[in-house]
């Protein structure tokens, strides 16, 4: 990995997992590091642990629950505060959750955390990110978006709810929010790119509120059992990082493991479904969030975005 000196990342969830690998990389490595996590608390023992591995990493908290839009709003106001800009930033954050649930805001669960919560954020953080030549937004998707669909006529499935449904179409939303952010990035000259990554399959916690016989299946103690299906968080952090530092990425670029079916390996440029580039639905999808969001990103005007 490139120094990352001078350099300032911020990292949604970070506090565990995928996250807080990515994040305790890009420390090591010299980069100011940001950890934007729901839980202040647990946010503040994981910058610990990456200042005891890295006695010089510079860590910071922000707290951000990325299932309120107040939070995201108050969230972004503090980092203006105390930063004039962004190197990097990485939409990471998710959940998943079988039973249905609303977030704080009347969203669907899934698509109001992973999509528009996110999608508010980097609205929000657009003008410090802009404001750095050769800045990066890497938003995290899954390979489960292939199992997902946009339903504009009702994002929040009230009429077909399903866990695969639901967190599919998020994740497609992650992948089709970058896609038509970087359409629009491009099309003002703007030096910021927007990319994507996907870890495949790894030992994290985001299945915590699946069921126990699927927590046990995919534990780490039955490694021997399931390595060819999962790897370590640290694996599965490659993609991620990859996406947020390989000099020779490109806007829309799309990165995942290289092993068989994308579960495990090394990182790699991968394919996205055919539906993910769907530029029709790319706009209506874009256009929707900004109405349901009120963040506007006005991009060729090249200035802050507005809330409406």
């Amino acid at each position: 990995m490139p120094d990352q000196q001078g350099k300032t990342a911020l990292v949604t969830g970070a506090n565990t997992g995928i996250g807080f690998e990515a994040a305790k990389v890009l420390a090591a490595r010299g980069a100011t590091v940001v950890l934007a996590c729901r839980d202040l608390a647990k946010a503040e023992a994981a910058a610990s642990q990456i200042s005891a591995a890295a006695p010089r990493a510079r860590v910071e908290t922000l707290r951000l629950d990325l299932a309120s839009l107040a939070s995201v709003h108050q969230a972004a106001e503090q980092f203006h505060a105390n930063h004039r800009c962004l190197n990097l930033l990485i939409n990471n954050a998710g959940v998943i959750h079988p039973a249905y649930a609303r977030t704080e805001d009347g969203f669907e669960l899934h698509f109001g955390t992973n999509h528009l919560g996110h999608f508010a954020f980097t609205g929000l953080m657009l003008d410090r990110l802009l404001a750095v030549p050769g800045s990066r937004i890497v938003t995290v998707s899954s390979s489960g978006h292939r199992r997902g669909d946009i339903h504009l006529d009702d994002l929040a499935l009230q009429h077909g709810y399903g866990l695969n449904a639901a967190y599919g179409q998020s994740k497609l939303a992650n992948l089709m929010f970058t896609y038509e952010l970087q359409r629009q990035l491009a099309a003002i000259g703007a030096r910021t790119i927007a990319v994507a990554a996907h870890p495949g399959n790894a030992y994290t916690e985001v299945g915590r509120h699946m069921p126990g016989w699927v927590r046990v299946a995919l534990s780490p103690r039955l490694r021997l059992l399931n390595s060819w299906l999962l790897q370590s968080a640290q694996m599965g952090a490659l993609p991620t990082l990859r996406a947020a530092v390989d000099p020779v990425a490109t806007g829309g670029d799309y990165y995942g493991p290289a092993g068989p079916g994308e579960f495990t390996g090394h990182p790699t440029r991968v394919k996205s479904s055919a539906r993910s580039h769907n530029a029709d639905l790319q706009r209506r999808l874009w256009e929707e969030s900004e109405r349901l969001t009120g963040v506007n990103y006005r991009l060729a005007e090249q200035t802050a975005p507005h809330t409406d």
